[in-house]
Order: structure tokens, then sequence, then C-alpha cells
């Protein structure tokens, strides 16, 4: 089932949205980040993807404890990234009650552990796999490496990773649009669950993504376009209903 997923970045202590993953390009939408999962779960989310941006850069999870406020305010899963670099990080997450946790720059610094990962943690861990021109990005996306995205999404699903999340670093924040064919791409090579990510701007972009027609496009994260109201969370959701995407 194709789900529409707000997101929720912290940077500070409050929910921010940042051009192209850089920290000295971001704006505050809300003071608040608990009264804004609230909101978006009144709003008709059925999932909440929240990204510890401090976590991420500085290679550690920053944002614990406001995390742990927002799974206990919300009851809808949530699912969250940034900074989770060992098992430690990871299990504390998941005692706060996330339902997943997402890994990037580990699954690509450390790709030959990621089956005792999967084995460890099942469908509780996920992997981030954000890519500039192809090439996947680590450490906060501020390291650009030579590992082809697709190659990379490959050995995930081989080693038992169940959802890949796929950001096009270049279109995130941009209200450009997404990368659809490199979603359908990454879709094309893993029997895995896979999560679009990055530029959805439009209603139009939601609806190329249905298009792709791909089963284990398992849905989109929609950031910035929902907070500057380009978007609006029901429409998107009833955009999905009609397009009868395939279950």
């Amino acid at each position: 089932m194709f789900t529409i997923i707000p997101a929720i970045d912290l940077k500070d202590g409050r929910c921010v949205r940042l051009k192209q993953g850089k920290a000295d390009d971001s704006k505050i939408y809300s003071e608040d980040p608990v009264a804004m999962a609230r909101h978006w779960v009144e709003q008709g989310a059925e999932y909440l993807h929240v990204i510890d941006l401090d976590g991420a850069f500085q290679g550690r999870p920053v944002h614990t404890s406001v995390i742990a406020q927002i799974v206990n305010a919300i009851s809808i899963p949530v699912e969250v990234g940034g900074g989770l670099r060992t098992d430690s990080d990871l299990s504390a997450l998941l005692k706060c009650g996330v339902a997943r946790g997402i890994v990037g720059t580990r699954a690509v610094k450390e790709p030959e552990k990621l089956k005792k990962l999967a084995r460890k943690f099942g469908e509780k861990v996920a992997v981030g796999i954000d890519a500039k021109k192809g090439f996947v990005q680590a450490g906060g996306w501020v390291e650009t490496t030579k590992i082809n995205a697709v190659e990379l999404a490959a050995v995930m699903d081989s080693a038992g990773i169940r959802t890949i999340i796929y950001t096009d670093t270049e279109k995130d924040g941009m209200m450009a649009g997404t990368n659809v064919n490199a979603v359908g791409e990454i879709c094309k090579v893993v029997k895995c669950s896979v999560i679009a990510s990055g530029g959805i701007t439009s209603a139009a972009d939601v609806e190329a993504l249905l298009k792709l027609n791909y089963k284990n496009l398992a849905g989109a994260i929609v950031g910035k376009a929902l907070y500057e109201g380009t978007l609006d969370l029901p429409g998107l959701n009833n955009l999905v209903k009609r397009g009868k995407m395939p279950c």
C-alpha cells in the first residue's frame, strides 16, 4: 500500500526544513515538534518520518528525548534517522517506541555488516540511500562517495533489508519536483519496499510515482511542500486512493 509520509526534521529542538541538506540553509516551521506531529496525525497521516539533523551531522543521536515525546504523543508509527552509527544507538531509539530506525552512513561505510543488522532488527531497521547525481552521500550529506545508489540498493536488498528510503539530495527542499526515474531504477532492482523522498512539490509528482506501478513502491515522504502549503495531506491521501496503487 502506497503511503504519504509527512516529515519532521529536528534541528536545535525545532522543526525545520533544509535546502539540499545544508545545515546553514534552514527555515524554522515550528518551535514545538510534538505539536507538529499531532497536527499531521489530525490531517490524516498514517506514518511519520523524523530526522535528527543534529544527530546526522554529529554522528550520534541528539534529539532522542524529543523523539520519545513525539512517539508517546501520537498513535501512528514513527520512523527515525540521523546519527544511528551503532547497534546501541539503534536499540536505544527502538526502546523509545520508534517503529523503524533508519541507517545511512553505516550502510555506506560498513555494508558487509548490514546482513547481521537485518537479522538482528528485522523490519525495525531501514536503510536510507541519499544520492547526488546517482552517487551515494554520507555523513549528513557532506560526503559524496563513488558508490552507485542503484548498486548499493541491490546489495542492501540481498542483505535482507526490508525497506529502502531513497532521497535525491539535489531535489530535497528545493520545491522543484522529484527524481521519478531514479526511484524507478531502485524499485526495479530490489524486492524490498522502497520509499521515495526529496523534492515532491505537486500532485503531479505523486501521480508520476504512482504511474511507475511498482508494487514495492511503498510510499513517498513529503516535507517542505506541506509546510509551505503548496500541498495538503488530505488531498494527497485522496489522490493516492483514486490512483489505486497496487497492493
